[in-house]
């Protein structure tokens, strides 16, 4: 067990028997009252903010995760199998892990998985990818006077809105977070 004044911004912790990732751990001491430190941390599983005081002397529960680069490879109904890109072991990773980001993911990729004791507790993907238009309209001619956005189909079954000079065979960047087109990869 450590003490509150161990813990860091980015720490996971197990508090009140769940996982939560500290996102911000201030040190307050307010006038002639004993110091305390504030902190706003996530619930891993459930997304939820939790806002809590810890006295300088209490103690936390600093969980051990171990986090990793690992290739992905294939989608298995509810999950996604990754490779440890050292070992060559394979995992069943939730997709839930991926959020709304997991819809870019394209066989080979790189993803990140972090691990707490044999379990996986979080998922992220890369910021952006580069993938292949596969469908889209044509771009009517003389249509480009404004900042006009069209329908496409990306390789991994997608649709996004891109700009009216993007054609079937570009490939275009892509923010994995919101899904919006960045810009044409040459």
């Amino acid at each position: 067990m450590a003490k509150a004044s161990d813990v860091k911004s980015g720490n996971i912790l197990r508090f009140n028997g769940e996982l939560v990732s500290v996102e911000e751990f201030i040190h307050r001491t307010p006038g002639n009252l004993r110091a305390f430190y504030q902190a706003k941390m996530r619930n891993i599983k459930t997304g939820k903010l939790v806002e809590y005081r810890f006295r300088v002397d209490e103690a936390v529960d600093i969980a051990r995760v171990e986090t990793s680069d690992y290739q992905y490879l294939y989608d298995d109904a509810e999950f996604f199998v990754v490779m440890d890109n050292e070992t060559y072991e394979q995992f069943n990773i939730p997709k839930s892990l991926f959020g709304n980001s997991a819809r870019f993911l394209k066989e080979g990729m790189s993803v990140i998985v972090a691990f707490e004791s044999d379990e996986p507790i979080m998922g992220s993907t890369p910021k952006s990818v580069e993938l292949e238009i596969t469908y889209t309209e044509p771009a009517v001619k003389g249509d480009t006077s404004t900042n006009a956005l069209k329908l496409a189909t990306v390789e991994t079954g997608v649709e996004i809105r891109v700009p009216l000079f993007i054609n079937v065979g570009d490939k275009v960047k892509i923010d994995t977070a919101t899904g919006d087109y960045v810009e044409r990869v040459k």
